[in-house]
Order: structure tokens, then sequence, then C-alpha cells
């Protein structure tokens, strides 16, 4: 049975945890939005993730649910069920492959029910979705399958994501107040990322910092969270030239401005990598190592340089406490140089 399209409909998308998930996902919403045109959208996130959503054209709601924070508790989550089922929706899309989230749709009285037979929360849901068993899937398409699987039509695949023009003056002002020349050749770095063993040594970082300053007279910007501090600070110390620091300074959206303003983009495997490919920095440069582009890279891939070595270990690996990190090791600031020269001619 098909999902009747084109009808006005409360429809509720539970979305998944993870930043870069976040960013995927909005192609997902888009085409949600092509189909019901006339619908109520809203869309349940984590608070930390809200900011990809924040200005999205195709939404009518963001609803904030924090299952590490704000409703940890039973008594919080029975509110926050409680919270939906006054929200009356008709069809939720369940992004999210976890248990407690269709029981939480189901609680909530939403008569449609549509999400993947996993975590043995079939019994949950009204349209039980068997998922893609293609080895290689990535993780865009997964999300993307959902709908096409239960007969919607999907008309393109690219993420989305807004910037105010208040996000680009808080960008201007701080280039401004650092003396920061835009007509130089602008570039960031990225050496934070949500798990260890996706990061590239803070030592490279500061080797080829130093290099694209000589050889290329660039301007380098190290990018991150507040929690970045210590590490851009690293960084920093381990220079023979100046790199400046916006750790902490920009969120999401001001950070998504001040790629847009950049000539090229380093970055291991992180959201801020698929922050800077959806607002369509004019290049990029994506480290990999444990995790593998086809899978978890910014989609599509197009526009983007991905530099990752064969160290003879299976990829996707998820070994948090890795003893070594060889696979980011192998990458060499010079076979990064390298790329950058090719991006100057």
């Amino acid at each position: 049975r098909k999902v009747r399209a084109m009808e006005s409909k409360r429809i509720l998308i539970f979305n998944v945890n993870w930043l870069g998930d976040v960013v995927f996902s909005t192609a997902v919403i888009r085409n949600i939005r092509y189909n019901f045109p006339d619908s109520f959208i809203a869309c349940i996130v984590p608070g930390r993730c809200a900011q990809v959503l924040q200005g999205n054209p195709y939404l009518n709601e963001i609803i904030l649910f924090d299952e590490r924070a704000t409703h940890r508790s039973i008594f919080s989550r029975l509110k926050f069920i409680g919270l939906l089922r006054q929200k009356r929706f008709d069809t939720v899309f369940l992004l999210h492959k976890s248990l407690s989230r269709a029981f939480m749709a189901w609680a909530a009285g939403i008569p449609e029910r549509i999400g993947y037979d996993t975590k043995k929360r079939g019994f949950l849901l009204t349209r039980k979705i068997i998922p893609p068993t293609e080895t290689g899937l990535h993780r865009a398409e997964y999300y993307l399958a959902l709908l096409e699987k239960c007969g919607l039509k999907v008309k393109d695949r690219f993420a989305d994501f807004t910037v105010s023009a208040q996000d680009t003056r808080t960008v201007d002002v701080f280039l401004v107040s650092h003396a920061i020349d835009k007509s130089r050749f602008l570039i960031g770095i990225n050496p934070g990322g949500n798990w260890f063993p996706k990061r590239w040594q803070k030592e490279y970082f500061a080797l080829l910092a130093d290099q694209l300053i000589d050889e290329f007279g660039a301007t380098v910007l190290i990018t991150g969270s507040l929690q970045d501090n210590a590490l851009a600070q690293d960084i920093q110390a381990l220079m023979r030239k100046k790199a400046f620091s916006c750790c902490g300074v920009f969120d999401l959206k001001q950070f998504a401005a001040l790629s847009m303003k950049l000539d090229l983009f380093i970055t291991a495997d992180s959201g801020p990598l698929h922050i800077a490919h959806a607002v369509h920095t004019k290049n990029i440069i994506a480290l990999f190592g444990p995790t593998h582009p086809s899978l978890t890279g910014p989609y599509p891939p197009e526009g983007v340089i991905f530099l990752q070595k064969d160290v003879g270990c299976k990829i996707p690996c998820y070994i948090v406490d890795c003893p070594d990190n060889r696979c980011m090791k192998a990458i060499t600031p010079e076979d990064v140089i390298e790329r950058v020269r090719a991006i100057r001619g």
C-alpha cells in the first residue's frame, strides 16, 4: 500500500541524532514537502542539531527532544509524548531506527507510523519497511529509500542549509576586527571531530598551516566549537606562523556563513564537513581514516577532494579506542599540499 501523497496532513519527522546525519536528512524533509505541498510538517531533532534545520523553508515547526538531558527521565518522556498527542499528527516518518522512538510515536496516538523494521519494533509500525540490504549504501540514500519504499516520489538528493544575512554580517565583523583580508587565499582548517579516531594529528595540522602560509601566502582560520579551543591553541603553539582561531566564536549558522567565504576548507570526517559542502564552499579537502566517504562522506560527493590511505584495516572501522590511529597518520601534510597545488593550478 502506497502512502497517499498530495493531501493535506499533519506530518511529523522523527530525526536522527548526529550533526552530519541531520544535514543528510534535509533531503528527506524537502522531498516530503514535494509530496505533501499543503501539509503541516514538523521535525523532532536534538537541541545540538537544531540549527541545521532553523530557517528550513520546507518545515513548519522544529520540536526539540534530547534524551541525554531534558528528556532523560521517564516523567519528562511521558510529558513529551503528551505534547505530541496534543499536536494531533496524522503521520510520522521515523528516520531514527530505535525502538523507543517508535514507542513514543505509538503512545502519542499517531495513526500512520512509517519506519524501517529494525530493533524489533515492527509491531509498533503501521508501515514496516524492510531496510535496504545493499552494502556501500550512503546514509543519505538509506534515509531517502524510506520514502521511495512507501511509494513517495524522490525528486532530488542534495542537502539544504539556510544562512541569514545576520549570520553573514557577524562573520564580516569578525574578519574586519582581525584585519583579515578576504581577497587573500582564505583557508579554514577543522581539527576537531566527534570521536578521536577520525581526527588528524594536531602536529600535522600545524605543519600544514605553516606551509600553506609560506607557499601560498594563505590566511589560515582554525574552526571548531568552544570545546576545540585547547586543540586550536595547541596547533597555534606548534606553528611558526600565525593562524586565527574561530573556535567557540561562531555557531553552526555563522560557521556556514564563514564557509561560504573560504577559498578552501580542510577537515576530517565531521559535521562541519557536511555543512561546508551543503553551502557549496569553493574547495573542500576531506581527510578520511576509519570511515568511508561512500557511506558517510558529503553527498552528493561532487566538489570534494577525498584523501584516504589503505593501511590494511577493514573500513569502516568503529574501534573508538584504536591504539595507533594509523589510518589517519598515513595521510601526510605533503599529501594535502599536493592537492592544494592542484587547486591553485
